[in-house]
């Protein structure tokens, strides 16, 4: 489970998650700072100045009315306000107590007051450990002249810290919230997005196994995880066609090695039992032998050259190959079965013969094999046609007969192993035509009509391409 793809790609958005969490909590409550301190700083100010507004009023009254000083009101305006009042310098009220708590002005931290302008100080009162802010105003009787003193609004940085505290208890609480919903939510989306590669790592399973009918859901999207679907489907479905026309060959090859043999089988066996006695039986049977074991070595040959193609193990020669000569080679191979079936065979070339750079040998076999093919499928007193062209770069030869041509079904089919209608044929000579044509740089094109013939053109480059 620690080790799973879904498990770090959890890890990996929650730790993101986290670490975006506390960077915001941290810049919120710096922020936070900031706005309650100026606040406090502001609200400081404000009360300070008009307090001291108020004690110079009541100084003045004092002075010309001979009125008491406001003994009471410093504990009421500290209830009221929530702030300590203190104050420095001289008393206001001379022979009168005034209610507030008289400071040296050494305990302010050494702070430079002004005489007309209030200052923000930081200091600890003595005999005290607390740390106060304060906004200190001077108390003038009549403005512009020399203060009496200083009066201190005050108040404790430690309440400002639980106000920071209580923020930062209410944004932990609202993170741990977030990142509980965000693990569920992403639970939830991280098994929507690795389902689909737990079910091809399944499916890779069966397949290492051998095993190719595995189901693999349909994928949705265009992302890349539908896109690796896609094409894990598509490789599955060529491996089981591969997988399948391996036996079909492997089937294929065991038949066709198994009736040679049988044959030759028997007629030993029938020597060698004396069943066949007679020197003309005798004879009969050991020219069956020799052919049925010619068969059998053209048979191997042909599995070994095709195999060698389809492997791309198959060596392919460059030289300089006079395409005329080879026809003229190809088309004298069949000569005689020709004039011995009464067929028309013809051979027509190009007005230039082409040199082109080739195998020589593996053209003439490739020629060869569409002959052979064409010769098998014509009937006596047909026609059968040998053409040589060449422009723009590429040579063509055709090969044209009279046969009953190949059903539009048939056209692919023809060109894999084995598949042949001819009982003699080992139907492999087509393949190994198309084959070959391909490794020389060209290909195979068949026209064909029913009932009337068809054309194969082998189609090769002059110079074959780097």
């Amino acid at each position: 489970m620690l080790g799973t793809l879904r498990f770090r790609l959890t890890a990996v958005f929650l730790a993101v998650v986290l670490v975006f969490g506390l960077v915001s909590i941290a810049l919120a409550v710096r922020l936070f700072q900031d706005v309650t301190r100026q606040q406090s700083v502001e609200e400081l100010r404000r009360e300070a100045s008009g307090l001291a507004a108020l004690y110079a009023a009541a100084a003045l009254r004092s002075s010309d009315e001979g009125t008491r000083a406001p003994e009471f009101a410093a504990e009421s305006l500290e209830l009221a306000t929530g702030d300590e009042l203190y104050y420095v310098g001289l008393t206001p009220f001379p022979t009168q107590r005034f209610g507030l708590t008289r400071l040296p002005r050494s305990a302010l931290g050494g702070a430079e007051l002004a005489r007309d302008q209030q200052v923000i100080v930081e200091f600890t009162p003595p005999g005290e450990s607390r740390r106060l802010i304060a906004a200190v105003q001077p108390v003038q009787l009549v403005q512009g002249t020399e203060p009496f003193g200083w009066l201190v609004v005050a108040k404790p940085e430690a309440e400002l810290r639980e106000e920071w505290l209580t923020l930062l208890g209410r944004l932990a609480l609202a993170l741990a919230v977030g990142i509980a919903l965000a693990g569920l939510l992403f639970l939830w989306l991280s098994r929507r997005l690795t389902e689909p590669v737990r079910v091809l790592t399944r499916a890779t399973e069966d397949v290492a196994a051998g095993r190719y009918d595995v189901e693999i859901p349909e994928a949705r999207g265009r992302d890349e995880i539908a896109l690796l679907s896609r094409r894990f489907r598509g490789m599955v479905d060529k491996l089981a066609e591969a997988e399948k026309l391996k036996r079909s060959f492997l089937m294929s090859v065991t038949h066709e090695l198994r009736t040679p043999l049988t044959a030759i089988r028997g007629h030993v066996e029938a020597i060698r039992e004396g069943v066949v006695s007679e020197p003309d039986q005798v004879q009969t049977s050991l020219e069956i032998v020799a052919a049925e074991t010619d068969r059998l070595e053209r048979l191997v040959g042909d599995v070994l050259d095709l195999a060698k193609l389809q492997a791309h193990r198959f060596t392919v020669r460059q030289e300089e190959v006079d395409l005329e000569r080879v026809l003229d080679h190809a088309y004298g191979a069949f000569t005689e079965e020709a004039r011995r079936r009464e067929i028309d065979y013809s051979i027509s070339g190009a007005d230039a013969a082409p040199v082109i750079v080739s195998d020589g040998d593996r053209v003439l076999q490739v020629i060869t094999n569409l002959l052979s093919n064409a010769f098998r499928w014509t009937p006596d007193g047909g026609r059968i046609e040998l053409r040589l062209a060449s422009a723009n770069g590429v040579v063509s030869v055709d090969v044209v007969d009279s046969g009953p041509g190949v059903p539009p079904s048939q056209r692919t089919r023809i060109f894999e192993a084995f598949v042949s209608q001819d009982a003699d044929g080992t139907g492999l000579g087509l393949p190994i035509a198309r084959e070959l044509a391909v490794a020389l740089g060209g290909g195979i094109e068949l026209s064909s009509n029913v009932g009337a013939g068809s054309r194969f053109r082998v189609v090769l480059p002059v110079v074959p391409a780097n």
